[in-house]
């Protein structure tokens, strides 16, 4: 039974106060991080976003990466570690070994893009911003693994035999006459 005081219609606004300063405290919180969001540059943000990426290198599993690390490094370096990639050594004429993290499953495209990726940064980190075309290149050189070219781009590696730290040469192609 109802006490003389309550009427039906006083239940039914008190929870729909309790849901309105809900609602109300959600929107402060929103608008105090939007402010927060808005009270720091862009560079501050990239130097936090930089140091903890430091941290993360200090771990002994992303120990080998470079100081100016990507995002992209690391998932890699996580990936070899689970076994969900490999490393392929692709060695240049000059006598260079670049290690190149490609997926498992990964297509001889696959392997040129990240070399492409593999330069690109390594230009950028010695401060020499250098034009490369890279139609050029893969129309000048080839990828070659055990004598044989791989020239198809759609093949995956493993499909060649590549397997994980397994050499394959950067090749300059012979002329058709």
């Amino acid at each position: 039974m109802m006490e003389q005081d309550e009427t039906p219609g006083d239940v039914i606004p008190s929870v729909k106060d309790e849901e309105i300063e809900e609602e109300v405290e959600t929107t402060e919180l929103i608008d105090d991080e939007e402010e927060d969001e808005e009270a720091l540059p862009h560079s501050e943000i990239l130097d936090i976003f930089e140091e903890g990426l430091a941290l993360l290198v200090q771990d002994p599993l992303l120990c080998d990466l470079p100081i100016q690390v990507t995002l992209e490094e690391i998932n890699s370096q996580i990936a070899l570690e689970y076994g969900q990639a490999m490393t392929v050594k692709v060695l240049k004429a000059d006598g260079e070994t670049m290690p190149i993290v490609v997926v498992q499953n990964a297509s001889v495209l696959d392997l040129k893009k990240a070399i492409q990726r593999f330069m690109e940064l390594k230009q950028q980190r010695e401060g020499g911003v250098k034009y490369v075309s890279w139609r050029y290149v893969w129309r000048t050189y080839a990828l070659v693994f055990q004598g044989e070219k791989m020239e198809d781009d759609n093949t995956r590696l493993k499909d060649y035999g590549v397997r994980n730290r397994d050499e394959v040469t950067f090749m300059k192609k012979l002329k058709k006459k």
